[in-house]
């Protein structure tokens, strides 16, 4: 049997980022082989994402990156399963390195950036040595970019909210707003890019609470067009109150700074994933049984 040396470890570590017992292990079945041992951790590395890949992954971090010029930026979401796992050095770092690359890269989704280079190996290979690593289930399940034409401004709420916002106009008021929608979350832009059907479902219901009032039909009528214009008012980036004066809406805000909203993108980990529900209880339970 080979000797295997504490620097063949130590390489074979940095190759694949992987833990020292595992490397020393994988050394050991090649035979003392270095690129045999990491096609070994490969192989093992990818059977144990695809054990790991049933689990539901909601938590994570939202990795970022943006140019020194800041006329290029992106975002992306990186899911484990535990927020310990969140905090962890590796797990970040592997975020923003992705963000940079889907920056520059360009793919078209997430499969596409799997494929992509990255440090010698490929995306997708080192998510499975990640997860080899870690013992989690990782996914990357999605990403924004911004090339701009003016400016960027990007705001990280920790790490779990990225926004990036492109605006002609003062850097302060891109700042701002970025911070406005991690807290305000704006589904839509403007009225106008809220769905016929969205605004239509709302109008029902405040019809039907006017009508409960009891009211004449030219006060319902009032309150009706009131409802639905406070609730388009809501869930619209410019219609929405700012954030930092309550008394201006995002739309006054813009022209009263003279400034120009060109673009914006924001995400927020685990938005839309339903998270697994446990019975602690029944666990126990089933455990003493």
């Amino acid at each position: 049997m080979a000797e295997i040396s504490a620097s063949l470890v130590k390489e074979l570590r940095e190759m694949t980022g992987l833990g020292m017992m595992e490397c020393k292990k994988a050394l050991a079945e090649a035979g003392g082989d270095l690129k045999k041992a990491e096609e070994l951790l490969r192989i093992k590395s990818g059977a144990k994402a695809g054990k790991a890949a049933g689990r539901i992954a909601a938590e994570g971090v939202i990795g970022a990156y943006l140019s020194p010029d800041a006329k290029l930026g992106a975002l992306v979401e990186l899911n484990c399963e535990t927020d310990f796992v969140a905090k962890n050095e590796d797990f970040l770092a592997f975020a923003n390195a992705v963000a940079k690359l889907v920056a520059g890269a360009q793919p078209a989704d997430p499969a596409a950036l799997g494929a992509l280079s990255l440090d010698g190996t490929t995306v997708e290979q080192r998510r499975q040595a990640l997860v080899q690593k870690i013992g989690e289930n990782i996914s990357i399940r999605r990403f924004a970019r911004i090339q701009a034409a003016v400016r960027l401004a990007q705001y990280l709420h920790g790490t779990r909210i990225g926004v990036l916002v492109e605006l002609d106009g003062p850097e302060e008021v891109g700042k701002d707003l970025a911070m406005h929608i991690a807290f305000a979350k704006p589904q839509y832009l403007s009225k106008t890019d809220v769905p016929a059907d969205v605004v239509a479902r709302e109008r029902d219901i405040a019809t039907a609470r006017a009508r409960d009032s009891g009211k004449p039909p030219e006060i319902v009528a009032r309150m009706v067009e009131g409802g639905v214009n406070k609730f388009l008012g809501e869930i619209t980036l410019l219609g929405q109150p700012f954030v930092k004066d309550d008394k201006l809406s995002v739309e006054k805000l813009l022209a009263l700074r003279k400034a120009r909203l060109l673009g914006y993108r924001f995400l927020v980990v685990g938005e839309g994933i339903t998270k697994a529900t446990t019975d602690f209880a029944a666990e126990v339970a089933a455990i003493v049984r």
